[in-house]
Order: C-alpha cells, then structure tokens, then sequence
C-alpha cells in the first residue's frame, strides 16, 4: 500500500466501524486524467447505499482536516462487492472453500485463468485452488489477481 492509501485507510477504519461496516480496500488512482481516492467497504449481509453515503458525510471533514493528499482528487465509497478481489492474508482465510477465480500474468496450463474452491494462500504467496477434484498450486509469480467468482 502507498502512504497516501495507509494513512487514509488509518483515518477510514474507525468511521467505517462507527457506520457498521468494515474497510475492504482503499485505492488511490489515476482515470481519465482525474485522481481517485476510493474506499471499499463491507459487512455482513451487504452494504446499502446508506451505508456508503453515512461512511462519505462521516470521512469527509476528517478528510479534509488530515489533508493527507495535497491535490484535488474525487472521494468515492463504495460496496467491496461480490466479485472482490483477495488481497490481504485475512481474506484468504476469510473466504477459504470459496469459489474463486485465479487470473494469470501469462497463461497456466494454457488458460489465462482457473476457477476453483479457494484450499490456501502461502505465506510466499502462492494460492492454492480446488478445481473439480484436482487440487492446483499457482507460485506467486503466476498469480496476477485473485477474486472471489460468482457461478451464473
């Protein structure tokens, strides 16, 4: 995480906890030319529109008072939803016999991605998968990005 994102995130998880919910992610990012300070969150049974205007009107004044970015950026809170990505050693436990979806740098077995009951994440990273039966052990260095799936 960079600076601005823990220190934000610092600020957010009291007031997040104060409206209910809980911080999922915080991210400050560049899009069409515009800086974006995002701050997912959670909790159980979902999370309301409510529920991300209550957190917004509570961190902004905090926001402003700490200042912890010192050019114009937008302020968006938002519902980590149901396809979030795993992040965090905590996640991974969270959701462990959860489908998930494990994305490649560069395909594995011929295939960019894998679909499978989440088994573990190693402390080096590397995330293991149940799919269909066979158990699949990706390095660290396979695994660009992993995210909870949703079967339709």
């Amino acid at each position: 995480m960079s600076k601005v994102t823990e220190r934000v995130l610092a600020l957010a998880e009291p007031v997040a906890a104060d409206c209910g919910c809980e911080v999922w992610d915080v991210e400050y990012v560049r899009e069409a030319g515009a800086w974006y300070l995002r701050l997912y969150i959670d909790k159980p049974g979902g999370v309301s529109i409510d529920d991300c205007e209550a957190v917004s009107r509570a961190m902004d004044p905090i926001l402003d008072e700490a200042d912890p970015i010192p050019t114009s950026y937008i302020f968006e809170v938002s519902s980590a939803g149901a396809e979030r990505v795993l992040k965090r050693p905590r996640d991974f436990e969270r959701f462990a016999g959860e489908e998930v979806e494990v994305r490649h740098y560069q395909p594995v077995q011929g295939r960019k991605s894998h679909v499978g009951a989440l088994v573990s994440r190693a402390e080096d990273g590397a995330v293991a998968i149940d799919c269909a039966g066979e158990r699949l052990v990706f390095p660290a260095a396979q695994v660009a990005q992993v995210r909870l799936h949703l079967s339709v």
